[in-house]
Order: C-alpha cells, then sequence, then structure tokens
C-alpha cells in the first residue's frame, strides 16, 4: 500500500516524478505499472533510470536489460542501459570491471547505430572510447570519430571531445581553444562557461576559474542541470563556497530536471553548509533529501557526518 507521501504523489506521471526527482514515488509507481503489465517496456526503462539517479546500479541494470529484451530497437534504452553498466563498472573490482566494459561499448555502440543523431549517446560512446584501453575496445582514434560526427550536429560537444582528447595528450594549450570553441558554438551560453570551468578546475587556475563560474551565472542557461555542475566544480575543488551555494539555491529554486534531481542538488547544497560549519543547515538539507529518495546514500551518509 502507498503511504500517504506518495499518495499525494500518485497524480504525476513518473516522467514528471523523475525530472522533480521525486524517486520514492517514482519507483512505487513505475513498479505497480510492470506488475499490472509485465511486458511494458518503457515502464522498465524509466525504472532503469529512477534506480540509476538513487546510484542503485544493480536494480538499474537489471531493470534495463528488462527494457532492451522488450525493445531491442530503442537507442534511449540501450543509452541508459550502458550507463548502468559503467557505473557499476567504476564500483566495481578490476576483474568485474572488464566484463561489464565490454557491455558498456556494445550498448553504446548499439543506442549510436540505432539512432546516429543522439548527441548524447554518441558523447557517451566517446567518452568510453577515450577512457577504455584498446584491450576493452577504446582508442583515441575511435573517440576523434565520434567527435567528427558530432562537431555536423552538435558542434559544441564535439569540440568538448576534442577538448579532451587534447588533455589526455597533455596539450592544455589545444584542450583550451576547444573549448573556448565548444563556447563560442554556444554563442557564450552557460554550458560552454561550464565546460572552461571545469578544465580550469583541473590545471589549477583558481582565478580563471572564478572568472568562467561568474559569466555562467550570467549567461544563458539552456540545461538547468549547469547550474549543478558549477556548483560541483566549486565544492571538488573546495573554492569559492558561497558562489556554490548559490548555484544550488538558484536551481531549486526553479525547475529542476531530470539529470539533476532534486534531492541530489540537495545533497550536495548540505555537503556546502557542511564545509562551512553550519551542521544545521547541512542536516536540513540532508533530511530534505531522503524524504525524497529514502535509500540515496549520500544524503544518508552526509547526515551520519553532522550527528543528525
Amino acid at each position: 500500500m502507498l503511504g500517504p507521501v506518495l499518495v499525494a504523489f500518485a497524480a504525476e506521471s513518473p516522467e514528471t516524478l523523475l525530472a522533480e526527482g521525486k524517486s520514492d514515488a517514482a519507483i512505487a509507481a513505475l513498479k505497480d505499472r510492470v506488475a499490472s503489465s509485465p511486458s511494458d517496456a518503457e515502464a522498465y526503462h524509466l525504472l532503469c533510470r529512477a534506480y540509476y539517479s538513487i546510484q542503485d546500479w544493480d536494480h538499474a541494470m537489471a531493470n534495463g536489460e528488462k527494457a532492451v529484451r522488450l525493445s531491442p530497437e530503442k537507442s534511449n534504452y540501450h543509452l541508459w542501459l550502458g550507463r548502468a553498466y559503467g557505473e557499476k563498472a567504476d564500483a566495481s573490482s578490476f576483474f568485474s570491471a572488464a566484463g561489464l566494459a565490454k557491455k558498456v561499448r556494445l550498448s553504446f555502440e548499439r543506442a549510436v547505430e540505432l539512432d546516429g543523431s543522439s548527441v548524447q549517446a554518441r558523447s557517451d560512446l566517446a567518452e568510453f572510447y577515450m577512457e577504455a584501453p584498446g584491450i576493452m575496445g577504446g582508442g583515441q582514434d575511435k573517440a576523434r570519430a565520434q567527435a567528427e560526427a558530432l562537431l555536423k550536429t552538435a558542434p559544441a560537444k564535439g569540440h568538448w571531445v576534442l577538448g579532451r582528447l587534447a588533455e589526455k595528450n597533455k596539450d592544455n594549450g589545444a584542450a583550451e581553444r576547444e573549448y573556448k570553441a565548444a563556447l563560442d558554438a554556444t554563442h557564450g551560453g552557460a554550458e560552454g562557461w561550464l565546460d572552461l570551468a571545469i578544465f580550469y578546475r583541473r590545471t589549477g587556475r583558481m582565478a580563471d576559474l572564478d572568472n568562467a563560474i561568474e559569466k555562467l551565472n550570467l549567461a544563458p542557461v539552456k540545461n538547468q542541470d549547469v547550474l549543478v555542475d558549477a556548483a560541483i566544480t566549486l565544492l571538488r575543488s573546495e573554492h569559492n563556497l558561497p558562489m556554490a551555494a548559490q548555484l544550488l539555491k538558484r536551481y531549486l529554486a526553479g525547475k529542476t530536471v531530470e539529470d539533476s534531481p532534486a534531492f541530489r542538488a540537495r545533497t550536495f547544497l548540505g555537503t556546502v553548509y557542511e564545509k562551512q560549519g553550519d551542521k544545521k543547515a547541512a542536516a536540513a538539507e540532508f533530511q530534505a533529501a531522503l524524504a525524497l529518495a529514502s535509500t540515496y546514500r549520500p544524503a544518508r551518509d552526509g547526515l551520519k557526518r553532522v550527528g543528525a
């Protein structure tokens, strides 16, 4: 039986619940849906995404595999299954990761084969090729081929891939040129400034990082989750935490998106408060996150750290 909080969300679609970060409600609704309709591939796919959002990689994989078996022609199903395999590989031993890496590659390659216009599928495949050793199917030549394809339809993302390749080859000058080309392709958008900010953090150029974040905060925002990613960039460098908090609060005050569910943003905001020494405010954010996603480990761990 659904609890009172979940009943209040029952009228919302699973897609809306995911976008709003209401993970518990989305999972409950989708479990009911597959129980009454076991061949509903879309429901299994959405369950894959819901479990992915709370970092439950095993359930994400299991549901993603069911979705792919039921509707093997859907590019997006293969994409999300590949993402779940990838996260599970990152959390696994070397030998387990090696086996999962093949599944990641095959899933992303199939996603691109089914929909060559998918920017997400091509960029995820390019990133796999960049990071995986040749024995696991990786290769910079393969990543560059994906970048060339992206330059024709999504130039900002294509330049981002080329920038990452240049960084891997320790050519920071070429990398910065590519990230600036990506910024030009976004016409000065927040996403372009984010790529530069992340590059400056990795290269220790903190004054340039501050400038990029300031420009991002004033730039047109196409995808709202860029605000969360900018805050994470500052948080990871333990730099300019007041701006990180400002970006997260701005995001939470607007319409949230699935790529950065509200419980994730609140967990990061709690972490910012924790690092600033405000344990009470941190606990409130961790508790707010758990009200939406009761099993989300980062929020649970945060609550333990602040002694709440």
